[in-house]
C-alpha cells in the first residue's frame, strides 16, 4: 500500500472544523493507504515558545481525539514527533540546504505574521517550520500528503527540497511526495467568520453536550430576518452554512425553502442543525469518555506507534547519512 503521511499541531483543543477538515478525511483514508499519522508538538513551539508547558495537554487531547474521531490503532500508526529524534537530525542536515529565499516566500509565512499579533514570532523556528514538516514527510519516505487543493503550495517546498537532496548528492533516497486531493469544506464558526482558535468563535469536541447547544443557539443567522415573519436569504446565513455539512439534502431544501418563505423560524432551523451535529458529536463523546478513563490504552498505542515510526525514520536516516558521506 502507498504510504500517507499527515500531522496536527497540539496548539489549542480540536473543534469542529478539525473534524471536517482532516480527521474525518483521515479516518477514510486508512482503510486504502499506509497511514501514519502524528502530533507535531514540536511544530507547536514555533508559535507557542513561551507556553510549552500547554502542549503536553494539548498533546494528551489530540490523541484521545484521533482516537475518538475514529483512527485505529490496528490500521495506522500514531505517534508524537518530539519522540522521534531522528526527526530532529533531519530537519538540522536540510536546512544545510535549503535556500533562505524558499522559506521567505512559503504562502503561510506572510499570513500567518499577520494573523498572530499577540505573540513573539519573530524566529528562526517560525521561518523554518517548512524545513521541519519536509522532514516529517520525506523521514516516513510517504507518497501522498492529504492536502486542499489550496494547500497544494505548501506541499510544494517539500518537494522542491526533495529534488535539490537528491540532486545535490547524486540519490534517489528521498521520496517526491504528492499531494493527495480531498475535500475540505470551510467550517464557519459561532460568528459567522471561518472558525479557528485565533477567533475564539469554535465549537469543540470536548465541549460538552449543553456548551454546545447554547453556542449553535446563539449562532448569527440571516440579518435581514429582524421578526419571525420576515423572509430571508439562506445563502447569507452562517447557520445554514453548517446544514450544507451536517444536514440531509432533504434538510437543506426544507430549511432553505422555509427560510425564503418565513415559514420556518431561526430557533426551528437552528433544532435541526443542532440535532445534526449531535449524531455527529455523541459517539466521539462516548469514545473520549472511554479512552479518557484508559489513559494506558493511549499510552501502549503511543508506544506502538513510536516503535514503528522510528525503525523506518532510522531507516531513511541511515540512507541519508550514506548519501552524504556521513555514514
Amino acid at each position: 500500500m502507498d504510504r500517507v503521511l499527515s500531522g496536527m499541531q497540539p496548539s489549542g483543543y480540536l473543534h469542529l472544523g478539525n473534524l471536517v477538515g482532516a480527521l474525518q478525511s483521515w479516518v477514510k483514508l486508512q482503510d486504502d493507504y499506509e497511514c501514519f499519522y502524528f502530533v507535531a508538538d514540536w511544530h507547536a513551539l514555533t508559535t507557542n515558545f513561551a507556553n510549552p508547558e500547554m502542549i503536553k495537554g494539548y498533546t494528551e487531547d489530540l490523541v484521545l481525539n484521533f482516537l475518538a474521531a475514529g483512527l485505529d490503532p490496528e490500521k495506522c500508526t500514531m505517534f508524537v514527533q518530539s519522540r522521534i529524534l531522528q526527526h530532529a537530525e533531519f530537519h538540522v542536515l536540510l536546512s544545510m540546504i535549503t535556500p533562505l529565499g524558499w522559506l521567505e516566500r512559503v504562502p503561510t509565512y506572510k499570513e500567518k505574521k499577520e494573523e498572530i499579533g499577540d505573540r513573539d514570532i519573530d524566529s528562526y523556528g517560525f521561518l523554518g517550520y517548512p524545513v521541519l514538516q519536509s522532514a516529517d514527510i520525506m523521514i516516513y519516505r510517504a507518497r501522498y500528503v492529504p492536502v486542499g487543493i489550496d494547500q497544494v503550495p505548501h506541499l510544494e517546498i517539500t518537494r522542491e527540497i526533495c529534488r535539490r537532496f537528491n540532486f545535490i548528492y547524486k540519490t534517489g533516497a528521498l521520496v517526491e511526495p504528492e499531494p493527495l486531493l480531498t475535500q475540505f469544506p470551510k467550517v464557519v464558526g459561532v460568528d459567522g467568520r471561518k472558525m479557528s482558535k485565533s477567533y475564539d468563535n469554535c465549537i469543540y469536541l470536548n465541549d460538552p453536550a449543553e456548551v454546545v447547544e447554547q453556542k449553535l443557539k446563539t449562532m448569527v443567522t440571516d440579518p435581514a430576518r429582524k421578526r419571525r415573519h420576515d423572509p430571508g436569504t439562506p445563502d447569507l446565513s452562517p447557520v445554514f452554512a453548517l446544514h450544507r455539512i451536517f444536514s440531509t439534502t432533504e434538510q437543506q431544501e426544507e430549511v432553505a425553502e422555509g427560510c425564503r418563505t418565513a415559514s420556518i423560524g431561526c430557533i426551528d432551523c437552528k433544532k435541526i442543525l443542532i440535532d445534526n451535529i449531535f449524531r455527529v458529536l455523541e459517539p466521539i463523546w462516548e469514545k473520549r469518555k472511554y479512552y479518557g478513563a484508559n489513559p494506558s490504552i493511549i499510552q501502549d498505542i503511543l508506544e506502538t506507534g513510536t516503535k514503528k515510526a522510528t525503525a523506518i525514520a532510522e531507516e531513511t536516516m541511515q540512507l541519508v547519512r550514506s548519501a552524504m558521506k556521513f555514514s
